[in-house]
C-alpha cells in the first residue's frame, strides 16, 4: 500500500527520490503538445514524459529513430508551456548522444536551454556512461532507461522482453547500480521480468518507473495509449482507461452528417 499522498506544488527530481523513501507510488505519462500536457498536469500526473514515442504516435513513423533534435525540442517547448506542477523529462532522440559525450552535451544543453525542459532521459548503461557523466556534470538531471530500449530495436531485432536470460539481468542489475552512483534521479524499465524488475527497486535508492516491468516504484504509459487513442498497439501492460478511437470517431461523423444535412449550424450558432 502507498503512503498517504503529500500535497506537492511542484514536482522536482528531489521530490520522486522523497515519494519512493515515503512509498507513494509514481505517475508518469507522455505528452507531446501543449493541450494534452495542460490535462494531464491538473488530472495530478508526477511526471510528463516527453518521448521520442512522439516518432509513433505523432508522425507514424515505425520506429522512434526518425525523430529529430529539433522536433523533440518543439515537442517539449509545447509542453512545458502547459505543465504546471509536473516535472517535465525529455528523451534525448537517436545519434545525439550515443557516439560523442560532447555531442550528448551539447545535446542535452539544447534541450534545456530552448524548451524549458526539467531534465532529459537516456537509454542505455554502462555503454553510454561517458556521456551520462557530462551530461550530469554540466548540472542537467539525467532519468536513465534500461530493459528494451526502442532505439535499439534494429540490434534486439525485436520488442520481445529483455533480460529473461540470467547473463543479461545481471547485466541490467549492474548499469542500474551504475546509473544510480553516476547521479541519475530515476530509471524507467521497459519490458523486463517483474521478479528482476522488483529487485532493481529494491535494491537501489533511486526510483524505478515500470512499463511492462511489474508494480515497482512508479508506472508510465503512453497517453494515447491509455486514452484509446490507438487500437492496433495491444502489449500485455497496457491499461485503456477510454476508447478515444471510438468516440472521437463517433463525434466526427456525426459533425460530417450535420453539416451535409444543413443541421448545423443551426440559427443558435450563428451571428
Amino acid at each position: 500500500m502507498s503512503a498517504s499522498k503529500k500535497d506537492y506544488k511542484r514536482i522536482t527530481t528531489k521530490t520522486l527520490v522523497e515519494m519512493k523513501s515515503n512509498k507513494e507510488k509514481i505517475s508518469m505519462v507522455t505528452a507531446y503538445d501543449y493541450t494534452m500536457a495542460q490535462i494531464v498536469d491538473g488530472a495530478g500526473i508526477d511526471v510528463i514524459l516527453v518521448g521520442d514515442s512522439a516518432s509513433n504516435v505523432m508522425a507514424g513513423h515505425e520506429t522512434t529513430l526518425p525523430i529529430t533534435l529539433d522536433q523533440m525540442i518543439y515537442h517539449a517547448s509545447s509542453v512545458v508551456r502547459g505543465a504546471k506542477r509536473s516535472l517535465v523529462v525529455v528523451d534525448l532522440p537517436f545519434g545525439s548522444y550515443q557516439s560523442d559525450p560532447k555531442e550528448a552535451l551539447r545535446s542535452a544543453i539544447r534541450i534545456m536551454k530552448e524548451s524549458g525542459g526539467h531534465s532529459v532521459k537516456l537509454e542505455g548503461g554502462t555503454e553510454i556512461k561517458d556521456s551520462i557523466k557530462k551530461i550530469l556534470n554540466a548540472g542537467i538531471p539525467v532519468m536513465g532507461h534500461l530493459g528494451l530500449t526502442p532505439q535499439s530495436i534494429y540490434k534486439f531485432g525485436t520488442y520481445t522482453v529483455r533480460a529473461k536470460e540470467e547473463a543479461e539481468a545481471e547485466k541490467l542489475m549492474k548499469d542500474a547500480l551504475f546509473l544510480q552512483k553516476a547521479g541519475c534521479f530515476a530509471i524507467v524499465l521497459e519490458k523486463v521480468p517483474a521478479k528482476l524488475a522488483e529487485q532493481v527497486a529494491s535494491q537501489l535508492t533511486i526510483p524505478i518507473i515500470g512499463i511492462g516491468a511489474g508494480n515497482v516504484d512508479g508506472q508510465v504509459l503512453v497517453v494515447n495509449d491509455l486514452l484509446g487513442m490507438t487500437n492496433e498497439f495491444n502489449p500485455r501492460f497496457l491499461r485503456r482507461y477510454l476508447n478515444l478511437h471510438e468516440q472521437i470517431t463517433g463525434a466526427i461523423s456525426q459533425y460530417v452528417a450535420d453539416v451535409k444535412n444543413e443541421d448545423f449550424p443551426s440559427e443558435e450558432e450563428q451571428y
